[in-house]
């Protein structure tokens, strides 16, 4: 199964709200999944790359969830969720514009099912978001 989006199918009721830089459902049929583990914005060291900085910390994210991708053989128009979680939800959202732009310079316009999820703390002392990914590859 395969539409615009990548090997998946988008679904998105007309009865419901528009779904924006996201979708409501995935389909999926066959193909290999994958399913990355909460990225941050971690340097070489293990260590948080931009501390206090959201926006440096969401571009961090989404460079490792690329690069993971790629090592697993997967591309951006492969994912099929994301669950991010931040311990600042207005800080997230005020920035949200910028993060949007962030979003398509690393995976262009594939919007998988999304899920956003305020948190008091991340197990990683200075992280302020945390992504998980699950892709599935044609």
């Amino acid at each position: 199964m395969t539409d615009a989006q990548g090997p998946w199918k988008a679904v998105n009721p007309p009865e419901m709200a528009k779904a924006i830089g996201y979708a409501n459902a995935v389909v999926t049929e066959g193909g290999r999944h994958v399913f990355l583990a909460g990225q941050i914005d971690m340097d070489t060291d293990g260590k948080v790359a931009h501390p206090g900085d959201l926006l440096e910390q969401v571009k961090g994210a989404y460079a490792n969830i690329a690069r993971v991708l790629a090592a697993s053989g997967a591309r951006p128009e492969h994912m099929t969720r994301m669950r991010i979680y931040v311990t600042h939800v207005d800080a997230y959202k005020a920035l949200g514009r910028e993060i949007g732009a962030a979003y398509r310079a690393c995976f262009g316009r594939w919007f998988p099912a999304m899920t956003l999820v305020g948190v008091t703390r991340l197990y990683d002392e200075g992280a302020l978001i945390e992504i998980e990914v699950d892709a599935v590859v044609p």
